[in-house]
């Protein structure tokens, strides 16, 4: 038997594929290679190159290597470019899964792990914002994970299947192995652009609003190290097996960091001063955003190993300074 991670070569994907062969877990890759790195996976781990929405190519996989599980990294993931291009997204993120959806009860799988996001929530009035709450999210990104998740439910009503979404926060760091890292071309996130700059790639990093209602103006986010966060799908892949029961779940640490705490830690941990630009906040921003994480921790047993922001900065900072520089 063996487990399908789809985008497994991507910056989440490849560090669940290290964490499985640490696990003596048979992982099988499908991935397009769009973004996704074919170096960032063990060189033992079968690697198929494909579009997760091809039908026929996932029935041959789902049968020739027996996968018995599969784990829904494929996808696009960048607020803006969802905005300006909403049916690309809708196209990624709910019509590839539908078809994965579907050959899964089509060959019998019954073990499905999704990667949702807190975009789901929109701007929450609530915080720390829990699962219960009603999802309006604000972004084509948001809105098309969020169909994902209602098809998954739909699907586990009417059939022998169960799934566990979950819904990340900021995912940041790097494998502390120095195996893989976020090596995505053009990353968004706070901390790699912090350390892309540290590293002199990038000119500056961008502030977006210094007026927020938060203790130093600036936005507060919940960040979850990538290496907790691999470890949550592997009990969540336990949960399914064991409990044969559905779960949609927060990932984060269930508390905030600022901007400009995250960019103190990342100049403290690297030794220099970066390059900072204030600008006006974006549209629709919100002052703070933090994950109500109780259901993970009762319903897996989870609890962080990497919870610390210097030593999340300190694992992101190590990777982006040996990071290859292939494609």
């Amino acid at each position: 038997m063996a487990i399908l991670v789809t985008g497994g070569c991507g910056y989440i994907g490849s560090h669940l594929v290290w964490a499985f062969q640490d696990r003596d877990e048979r992982a099988v890759v499908l991935d397009d290679l769009s973004t996704g790195l074919a170096w960032s996976i063990p060189p033992d781990v079968t690697l198929v190159r494909g579009d997760v929405g091809d039908r026929e190519l996932l029935d041959r996989i789902i049968q020739e290597h027996e996968i018995d599980a599969i784990v829904h990294f494929a996808g696009s993931s960048i607020v803006p470019e969802s905005v300006a291009d909403p049916l690309g997204y809708y196209l990624n993120n709910t019509v590839k899964s539908h078809a994965l959806i579907e050959a899964a009860i089509r060959k019998g799988v019954k073990n499905f792990i999704f990667s949702s996001t807190a975009a789901v929530y929109g701007n929450p009035e609530v915080i720390p914002v829990h699962e219960d709450v009603v999802p309006k999210p604000v972004s084509p990104y948001g809105s098309s994970k969020l169909m994902t998740e209602i098809m998954l439910a739909d699907t586990a009503r009417a059939h022998d299947f169960r799934y566990v979404a979950l819904r990340y926060f900021n995912v940041v760091g790097a494998d502390p192995k120095g195996r893989t890292g976020q090596s995505t071309e053009g990353a968004t996130h706070l901390i790699k652009v912090a350390c892309e700059t540290h590293r002199g790639l990038r000119p500056e990093v961008q502030v977006f609003g210094t007026d927020f209602d938060t203790p130093d103006g600036t936005g507060v986010r919940d960040y979850i190290h990538v290496t907790d966060l691999v470890d949550v799908h592997a009990l969540a892949l336990d949960f399914l097996r064991e409990k044969k029961q559905s779960l949609v779940a927060n990932c984060g640490y269930g508390r905030g960091f600022s901007v400009l705490e995250v960019l103190a830690a990342v100049e403290r941990v690297g030794g220099r001063k970066l390059p900072i630009r204030y600008s006006p906040r974006r549209p629709g921003d919100p002052a703070r955003v933090v994950a109500s994480v109780d259901r993970l921790h009762e319903m897996t047993g989870w609890r962080p190993q990497w919870d610390d922001l210097d030593a999340i900065v300190s694992h992101a900072l190590a990777w982006e300074m040996r990071r290859p520089d292939k494609t």
